[in-house]
């Protein structure tokens, strides 16, 4: 820690600010942009809070040049971005839409002139809905099209794009989207939620390969990962029970995603998590190999730890239970101050999972923090600004847990903001805002908060020391 109270980083840390296509882009039904799993499940009715949508969100795909400048005054290195799939294959196969590749050119060519690095995402939830018809993230044919999707995404952009992440927290795909049900798709399954796990995992292997080929053919180089919101998971008590209800939590949150693509194996206790469920039919001999490629950098997500506790099924009734039904309950916290998501705030919880996993991964490569934000009212504005100090406390507080992590050993070269503005907060509308840059939703005004000014100071302080 600085004398002033910010984070001691490397000189050569990378700051950054993250969003996602479906939550900023809007433009749902122009340039030949095909719909996704999330059109169709923002307009269900009951779906999403309010009955919002994100056809408009943000409207960045007429904004962009704005918002990058925004970027730019803020003084980041690198701005992480995703690339919404039906916007390049409408249909999710087939020949790419020339409109969708040039508005992500002209993305990427505007943030290299703004001198910020992009990073591409290249599934951040919006599965093309034409795939979703066909069996989704169930059927192993919907990793092979995301493998294909990936290669003309790396042909198009891979000359400016250098830095990949193949995909955005597959745990909230999987579990959330298709066993619990609060995200697209919005199913609650047993076994298909499983095989929808393996199969995103699939999915970035083939894409993995993709990207490095293009990289090779085209003589350019690609450094690729994957983004994982992984949870620091403690039990309520120190009971057996609590203790064996954390690691069925933790196969779930952290090791099905973990343990395939850093250890060559799938979980241990994959039958005590989900019994009958995990029967492994969605497999096929090689897939961890494929799976297992070695990554060039692991993406981290992080927003608050979990408290456990054991607890009977949700469902009585086996054949009914879903993947979600791990025999698990959530304990508050107490004492501790709480976003607006209601998520307790712990940074040094932060810390103890950057080194848990260093300690458990032995070929762990570098890290980067790839999400990291809170939810905050932002209720106290006066004229033009947005006072939000819970914020700037939150972020400061994680950034310090980040230096920590990195003392203790930890290879951390990097950290994204979430987010860089407001936007359609998936299940929770627009209720929930995330950004450093405030955005009114009835004129898309964009106005920069407190933490935005902080976030530029500490960027600024930051460099100076690299000289």
């Amino acid at each position: 820690m600085t004398a002033n109270g910010l984070p001691e980083l490397p000189p050569d840390f990378l700051f950054g600010a993250a969003t996602a296509s479906y939550q900023i882009e809007g433009a749902v039904d122009e340039g030949g942009r095909g719909p996704s799993i999330w059109d169709t499940y923002s307009h269900t009715p009951g779906a999403v809070d309010r009955g919002e949508t994100g056809d408009i969100a943000c409207d960045h795909y007429h904004r962009y040049r704005e918002d990058v400048a925004l970027l730019e005054e803020l003084g980041v290195d690198a701005y992480r971005f995703s690339i919404a799939w039906p916007r390049i294959l409408p249909a999710g196969r087939g020949p790419a839409n020339a409109e969708g590749l040039a508005f992500y050119d002209r993305l990427v060519d505007e943030l290299l002139g703004a001198g910020i690095e992009p990073v591409a995402t290249l599934y951040h939830w919006d599965l093309p809905q034409a795939l979703e018809d066909e069996g989704g993230w169930r059927v192993r044919g919907t990793a092979e099209a995301f493998a294909e999707y990936a290669r003309i995404a790396a042909d198009r952009l891979g000359d400016r794009v250098t830095r990949w992440i193949t995909l955005n927290e597959p745990f909230c795909s999987a579990f959330i989207g298709h066993a619990i049900g609060r995200h697209a798709p919005g199913t609650r399954e047993g076994t298909p939620a499983l095989a929808t796990a393996h199969h995103l995992l699939l999915a970035h292997g083939l894409a993995t390969h993709e990207l490095r080929a293009s990289a090779v053919e085209h003589g350019r180089s690609a450094e690729v990962g994957i983004t994982l919101n992984l949870d620091r998971l403690i039990p309520a008590t120190d009971s057996a029970e609590d203790h064996a209800a954390v690691d069925r939590a933790e196969t779930m949150h952290n090791r099905v995603w973990l343990d395939p693509l850093l250890g060559g194996r799938y979980p241990h206790n994959e039958q005590e998590t989900w019994g009958e469920l995990a029967d492994g039919s969605y497999r096929r001999e090689g897939d961890l190999e494929i799976i297992g490629r070695p990554l060039d950098f692991l993406g981290i997500n992080y927003y608050r730890p979990g408290k456990l506790k054991d607890a009977p099924h949700d469902e009585p009734d086996p054949a009914r239970r879903t993947a979600a039904d791990i025999r698990v309950a959530d304990v508050p916290f107490d004492g501790v101050r709480h976003t607006q998501m209601g998520w307790p705030v712990v940074p040094e919880s932060f810390t103890d999972l950057l080194v848990d996993v260093h300690r458990r991964y032995p070929n762990l490569p570098p890290i980067l923090i790839t999400e990291n934000g809170s939810a905050e009212a932002d209720e106290d504005r006066t004229g033009a600004r947005v006072h939000d100090s819970d914020r700037i406390d939150y972020i400061r507080e994680h950034l310090l847990a980040v230096a920590a992590a990195i003392e203790a050993g930890v290879d951390v070269r990097g950290y994204f903001v979430w987010s860089l503005m407001d936007n359609f907060e998936w299940a929770f509308g627009y209720d929930r805002r995330f950004g450093i840059v405030r955005v009114d939703y009835d004129t898309l005004e964009r106005t920069p908060k407190d933490s935005y000014h902080w976030y530029r100071a500490l960027i600024r302080e930051h460099a100076a020391k690299r000289g």
